[in-house]
């Protein structure tokens, strides 16, 4: 059978002061009303069935997330007690997955994307489905065909094309000759030359036994204390047990634990408009700018005699930029941050900074 696996328990600290500790982005409902999380289940509608789909999130986001998307069964929310990277998170999710259904077929999200067109993301879907099952020891990656040259993003290259020349398996699965990581401008202006490489967009898709195996061969401490995790789930979930077992996990992300080392791994092409939603301009690009390029995520807002403007809210306050330009500024009940357009990069280097002047009042 196959099941569907998101992610969502990262903190999201470059969107602070909206995205908080107990709060994080991916919960923010600044998209028409709706979470990222949200547009990520929307997105998998079709494709897999809620009793099918699972949640992977932080023990503290449970209640959020179950409110959030109330079809999905309470017992498919699984609440890690820490964060330890993507391949704990994964490795977790698949052993569980794997006690219910042991011959399953499942795919990973994540949940602070946007995607467009659904139907063009739906067929990459099925298509590295249709993989995972042909290839039953493969894993299976969605490269994202770019649109420039990206120094934000790891890159992976594709190789031959899956399967025998006899097969002629599928047009757009190809083996993956390499990962590379973020690149310089010059660099990636080669790669988008090439028309070899694509974005890693951090989504998957194998067989619950064929991660099992590469997690074991490759993290086989990490991949012990999941199963036994796992085992006992029903028994320590939100426990101090559980949080001990955990924390003494490697943390390591899926990518340098198991992809880049893995034995057979396959690119399936997924030719989208991919937006990984990171920083308040990023979230700002999902908009249209009016036509001196200001963008207002808010209720009620205005602008006079500005340029290049972002400015956000999820309550009705009204925010009034006068006569400023190429700044970004994000209200909460609590806190507001004003800052240049050039510097949002910095906003996830504050944390530190608010932790020594407030405490964790404002984490």
């Amino acid at each position: 059978m196959r099941h569907a696996v998101i992610m969502a328990g990262g903190a999201g600290t470059r969107l602070w002061p909206l995205s908080r500790k107990l709060r994080p982005k991916q919960l923010l409902r600044l998209f028409d009303g709706k979470s990222l999380l949200q547009l990520a289940r929307e997105r998998l509608c079709g494709l897999f069935e809620p009793a099918n789909t699972w949640v992977i999130t932080s023990q503290h986001y449970l209640d959020q997330v179950a409110a959030a998307l109330p079809d999905i069964p309470r017992a498919n929310l699984i609440g890690e007690p820490m964060g330890r990277d993507t391949a704990n998170a994964i490795g977790l999710a698949a052993n569980l997955l794997a006690r219910r259904d042991p011959d399953a077929t499942m795919a990973v999200f994540t949940a602070d994307h946007i995607i467009t067109p659904q139907d063009r993301f739906a067929e990459a879907i099925r298509a590295g489905l249709d993989a995972a099952e042909h290839f039953p020891d493969a894993l299976v990656t969605f490269g994202i065909k770019p649109t420039g040259p990206h120094t934000g993003y790891g890159y992976v290259r594709r190789g031959r094309v899956a399967g025998t020349a006899q097969e002629q398996w599928h047009k757009d699965v190809f083996a993956v000759a390499e990962f590379k990581e973020k690149p310089t401008r010059e660099v990636a202006e080669g790669y988008v030359r090439s028309g070899e490489y694509y974005w890693n967009s951090g989504m998957f898709a194998w067989r619950a036994t064929a991660i099992l195996a590469e997690l074991q061969r490759n993290l086989p401490d990490n991949a012990s204390r999941l199963a036994e995790l796992a085992a006992n789930w029903d028994c320590w979930a939100g426990t101090p047990e559980a949080a001990a077992r955990f924390g003494a996990l490697q943390k390591i992300s899926i990518d340098y634990g198991v992809m880049e080392k893995a034995r057979q791994v396959l690119l399936v092409e997924m030719d989208c408009d991919w937006q990984d939603l990171g920083s308040w301009l990023a979230v700002a690009g999902t908009r249209r700018a009016d036509e001196h390029g200001n963008v207002a995520l808010a209720e009620r807002s205005l602008i006079v005699d500005g340029q290049n403007n972002v400015l956000v809210t999820e309550s009705g306050h009204l925010i009034v930029a006068l006569g400023v330009s190429d700044l970004v500024v994000v209200h909460s009940d609590d806190a507001t941050l004003v800052c240049r357009r050039d510097q949002v990069e910095r906003i996830k280097d504050l944390a530190r900074l608010r932790e020594a002047a407030f405490g964790e009042r404002f984490e």
